[in-house]
This record gives structure tokens, sequence and C-alpha cells, in this order.
């Protein structure tokens, strides 16, 4: 009779899923990003692969964007109320099935509903970093979270590469079953390794507030996204944005008296979590023009005088490295807050930013330092949005840091399509004819690459208006004491 198979124990069992917590959630962010990235090569065939015009084709970019921007901050709040790991989990779900009806389908109305259920997924950074708040020690929390947030820099450097090459070489729809399948593989990591957080900000769900949100900011972010096709001046898009004013003047109104609201604007306007929003808009509007730019740059043609004619694939590689940094910087930003403070990393980070797109501006028409200066970009947003949650998470209360983080990264979102029709717009207007259609010039790049450095030089000075963190003193003073205390006893010795 053969010997009795042990059981491991389920104390093992729960270290084994500890352990993996951390490795589980970053896959689950990468997914995210790379969710977001994979349409991108798809664009020029779209239109001809789904029989529709190419203005519907970009709502699949810009579906994703509304849903994303408006369910952050709502999954955030649910989160906080009902349980982090649960709606992680959902979120993921709604991005896996989005995913799986893609791959099912070429009629452009189904593909523009999937992606705006993948939308739900930009939530999913916010929420793992309160978990990782919840479930970690001090000492581990701090690289942890700065690894959580370079995750949307690796997943949109990895998705890139990985989307063109599944499109050259396969059916666009292998694209989308391979997303899914890995979509499947996080829901399942999750739900094993990761446990639920026992804090809990207990109340009834603001559904007024949550209508509210997604209304103005559904018309302040088309108004921002389709303002270069309507028209700046358009009544379409003129309307939309006195509609938003309108719309987020009673919402606030709506927050400020209500008993549980979506998003605590007394919190908000404290300088230490309000300044550190402003930061993360300014930082996603100076980050976002770095890869929107690079894009466009290195595949232009050869024709122009500074293009090079790269392929997708080709283009893909070229922001690979800027992906591969994020992820070896990522622990460095998490010494730096931990020694000096995350404001003082995030001042640094968006300085480091404004001195790649000085290095771009030096020179746009070789490839190694076109990389070079998009790398150095990659640099400075690791230790910037490394250094924002952690802002959030010691100016708020542990009940509320899911749906704090999911108005950060709203913010984010809102810079980054203020980035992209910024961008758009000074690039019409610097254009010059190539083989008979108009192509941006140099000099517009150029001009586009000073925006966003300026920018920078703004998020870094907002990040040094932000007042200093108690928490940081405190661990320095206790550092100095620890030193004091270690001197004297080898005196005494």
């Amino acid at each position: 009779m053969g010997q009795p198979v042990p059981i491991a124990e389920p104390s093992t069992a729960r270290a084994l899923r500890d352990r993996l917590t951390i490795p589980v959630l970053a896959f689950g962010g990468i997914l995210m990003a790379v969710m977001q990235t994979v349409v991108v090569p798809l664009l020029p065939d779209l239109p001809r692969l789904t029989h529709s015009s190419a203005g519907a084709v970009s709502w699949t970019v810009t579906a994703t964007l509304l849903a994303g921007a408006v369910l952050t901050p709502v999954l955030g709040r649910a989160g906080d109320m009902y349980g982090k790991r649960r709606v992680l989990t959902a979120a993921l779900g709604l991005m896996t099935v989005g995913s799986v009806m893609c791959a099912l389908s070429s009629d452009i109305a189904v593909l523009i509903t999937a992606r705006a259920l993948q939308g739900a997924a930009a939530s999913v950074v916010p929420l793992s970093i309160s978990i990782l708040r919840d479930e970690l020690p001090p000492e581990r929390r701090g690289s942890a979270v700065a690894l959580m947030s370079s995750t949307v820099g690796i997943g949109a450097a990895l998705g890139l590469p990985l989307a063109a090459l599944v499109v050259q070489y396969a059916d666009w729809h292998t694209m989308f079953w391979l997303t899914s399948a890995l979509g499947a593989l996080g829901v399942t990591a999750v739900w094993w390794a990761v446990r639920e957080s026992p804090a809990r900000e207990p109340g009834r769900f603001d559904v007024v507030g949550a209508l509210g949100l997604a209304a103005g900011l559904v018309s302040l972010l088309l108004g921002v996204s389709q303002g270069g096709e309507w028209g700046w001046g358009s009544a379409r898009v003129v309307g939309l944005f006195a509609g938003s004013v309108v719309i987020m003047a009673l919402w606030w109104w709506q927050q400020l008296r209500a008993e549980r609201p979506l998003v605590d604007l007394r919190l908000v306007s404290r300088p230490r979590v309000g300044l550190s929003h402003v930061a993360a808009l300014l930082t996603g509007f100076a980050f976002y023009a770095n890869s929107l730019v690079t894009a466009q740059l290195v595949q232009a043609p050869k024709a122009t005088g500074y293009g090079l004619g790269l392929s997708i694939v080709q283009t893909g590689l070229c922001l690979l490295p800027g992906g591969v940094t994020m992820l070896l910087f990522s622990p460095v930003s998490a010494r730096i807050s931990a020694a000096r403070g995350p404001r003082i990393t995030l001042a640094l980070g968006a300085a480091v930013i404004a001195c790649g797109y000085v290095v771009r501006i030096a020179d746009s028409r070789d490839l190694w330092m076109i990389i070079l200066g998009a790398t150095v970009v990659s640099i400075g947003t690791t230790l910037a949005y490394s250094a924002l949650p952690t802002l959030i998470l010691r100016a708020v209360p542990a009940g509320q840091t899911a749906s704090a983080n999911g108005v950060n990264v709203l913010m984010r979102t809102i810079g980054q399509a203020t980035s992209s029709a910024a961008v758009a717009a000074v690039l019409v207007h610097h254009t010059s004819p190539v083989g008979g259609l108009p192509v941006p010039t140099l000099h517009g790049y150029l001009m586009a690459f000073a925006m966003a450095g300026a920018i920078a030089l703004a998020a870094a000075a907002t990040a040094l208006t932000i007042p200093g963190d108690s928490a940081d003193g405190g661990t320095r003073r206790a550092r100095g004491r620890t030193r004091g205390s270690r001197d004297e006893a080898l005196e005494g010795a």
C-alpha cells in the first residue's frame, strides 16, 4: 500500500498566496495597459476590416477613454464600500468580456461597446494600490506601490510591439483571443492570491453623484477628444463644454450636501490632496505627449527630411526601452520617497521629464537620440507616477484610499486627453505637403515637445508647493534617534 500523499497545511498555502500578491496585482496592471494599447496597430486597417468610417473607428479609443474616466472614481468608491478585491475582480472580468466580444465580432458597434467595457480596467491600479496599503507592512509598501504605478508604462511599452506582431502575422481576432486568455488568467489569479481588504467605508452608494460625475466627465472629455474633428468653435463642442461646467457645478453642490458622497470634496480641498491631483493632471499631460509624438515621428516618411519611415513593429520596439527602464527605476522611486518624501520624488520626476524633452528638442533626427529622449521621459514618469499614490495614501483615511486614488488616476486621464487634443492642434497647424498629403513638420513636433516640457516644469513647481509630509519628518526623526542610540551604545562600550 502506497504512502499517503501529504496535504499542505493551510498556513503554507496562505503564505504562498501572500508572496504572490504583489506579482499578481502587477500582472493585472500590466494587462490593463496592454488592453488599452493593443488596438493602436489596428486603427489604420479597421475601417476596411469593419466596413466603417475612420470617424467611427476612432471611437474604439474614445469609448475606452470615456468609460475609464467615468468608472475609475466610481469603482474606487465601490471598492472602499463593498471590498476592493471583489470590485477589482469585477473590473478585470469586464475587461475580459470586452476582449471576448472583440474576438467574436467584426461589427464596429459591437467593437465600440466592447472597448467601453474594457475601460473598467482603468480602476485596476488604484484598487490594487489600496489593497497593498491594507495588506503590506510599511517597509514593503513603498516599493510595491512604486511597482504598481509603473505597470501602466510597462504594459503600454509591451502591448504595442506585441499587438503589432500579432496583427502582422496572424488574423486580428487572434490578438483579442490572446488577451481574453490573459484576462481570464488575471481574474483567476486575483481571486486565488489576493486577500479581501478589511478596511471598509460602509454606507449607501451615491447613485446621484455617480450619474452626475459621469454626465459631467463625458461632456468634458467628449469635447476635448473630438474638438479637433468637429471644430473647437462648433456648436457641438461649445455646447459640451458649457454643459460640462453646469453639470459639474451642480454635482459639486450635491456632493457637499450628500451624507455619503461619491467624492469627499472636503478631503479634496485639503492642500496635500488637492495639489496632488493638480500635479497628476499636469504630469499626465507631460507624459502622454512622449509616446504620442514619438510614434508619429519615427513613422513619418523619409521624404519629410526628418522621418525614419519605421513600421509599427519597429516603432513599438523603439518604445520598449522606456518600459524596461520604468520597471528598473520603480524601486529607485521608492527609495527616494522613503528618504526625502514623495513630494520631492514627484518634483524630481517632473523635472526629469522636462530634461527628456530638452533631449528631444536637441535632436529628433537620429534614432538613438530619439530613443534616449523617450527613455529619459519614461524614467521621469516612473518617479512621478510612483510618488503620486504614496502622497494620496499618506493624506487620506484608510477607508477612502481606493476612491481617492481613483480620483487621482482620473486627473491623469484628463491630462492625457487634454495632451492628445493639444498635440493634435499643434501638429495640424504645422504641416507641409509630402506626396500630396499634409504631414506634420519637424518644427511642429519640436513645439509639441516644448509645450510638454513646460507643463512638466509646472508639475514640478506644483509638487514643491504641496505641504511637507509629517510622516517623512517622523521617519527621519526616528532614524536620527536610532543612530543616536547606536552611537551612545558604542561610546558606552
